[in-house]
């Protein structure tokens, strides 16, 4: 895996507004002191009103900008936050990768080379980023904005000049990625399928962090992962991840910026997925705990931004 710091220290900028304008009452309150609510629905009495409780309760005082999407096939369970809010991808972006190389394959009806088998294991396993550079280059942006539009991914846009980590993406058209690796669908074929989550499903140990956090240990976990610092809204951290097992099928997103370390987003999602797996199957005792050191490849950024 290749890890490489940035040699760039997040620095923001303090914003000064005319507070005289503002009456005392108002501005004694900051913006940030609320806590966001998430939206629920659910075929199961009872479900949305505990994870729209849980989960915001799993913000309460988290500073930071967060977005969620859950969904349940099982139960019909639905989840949102700021679904539309776009964000710089990270190495999340890499699931779109290997989605794009697959549904290029497909409409050309041939198999991976052996080459594109080792960087696509790369890429997703280890998050390496020559690998996914070397894809992403290989396929070049119309490829990827081709299979954007196949997949109804109409959000979603691909970063500039071989930036494929500042892709902009958002929790509903991630959703709608995992919603397509894991059900039979038109864009990507089954065998297709069956090897994203192979791959997401063999990450380093490392790097499976975030979304699975209480994963109980009845169901299967497909993550990946990523986190980007930049000069503005500092660190982004994101997870996205899928789950089967226990008479469930899901799927969760939870995408963050403005956080102040690299540690303290990784606890924000994990907070948000700990509720979201014990509110979906309460019975479980045995629980995923991830690692306490995680890991994760920082992508390149143009210098200074």
């Amino acid at each position: 895996m290749t890890h490489r710091t940035s040699g760039r220290t997040g620095v923001l900028a303090a914003a000064l507004g005319a507070a005289v304008l503002i009456p005392s009452t108002v501005a004694a309150t900051p913006a940030a002191a609320t806590t966001p609510t998430v939206s629920c629905a659910s075929g199961k009495a009872g479900l949305a009103a505990k994870l729209q409780k849980d989960i915001t309760a799993a913000m309460a005082g988290r500073k930071g900008t967060i977005a969620v999407g859950l969904r349940d096939r099982s139960t019909g369970t639905t989840c949102t936050l700021r679904e539309s809010t776009a964000y710089d991808s990270a190495s999340v972006v890499k699931v779109t990768v290997l989605g794009t190389l697959l549904w290029d394959a497909k409409k050309h009806n041939r198999y991976l080379t052996s080459r594109e088998v080792t960087l696509t294991k790369a890429m997703i396993t280890q998050s390496d980023n020559n690998a996914t550079s070397s894809l992403w280059k290989q396929l070049g942006v119309t490829k990827v904005k081709g299979f954007l539009n196949a997949a109804g991914m109409t959000q979603t846009k691909p970063g500039a000049n071989g930036y494929w980590g500042l892709t902009q993406i958002t929790v509903r058209d991630e959703q709608k990625l995992l919603g397509l690796i894991t059900a039979k669908n038109s864009v990507l074929s089954d065998n297709s399928r069956a090897y994203i989550l192979k791959l997401m499903g063999q990450v380093v140990s490392s790097q499976r962090w975030g979304t699975p956090a209480g994963a109980p240990s009845s169901v299967s976990v497909h993550v990946k992962n990523g986190w980007l610092q930049r000069a503005t809204h500092g660190w982004r951290v994101h997870s996205v991840g899928t789950f089967k097992g226990a008479g469930h099928d899901y799927m969760i997103t939870v995408l963050t910026q403005d956080n102040s370390t690299m540690s303290y987003g990784v606890t924000t999602i994990q907070n948000i997925a700990k509720a979201i797996h014990k509110d979906l199957i309460p019975t479980t005792t045995t629980r995923y705990t991830p690692t306490t050191t995680p890991r994760e490849s920082f992508v390149a950024v143009p210098p200074g931004t």
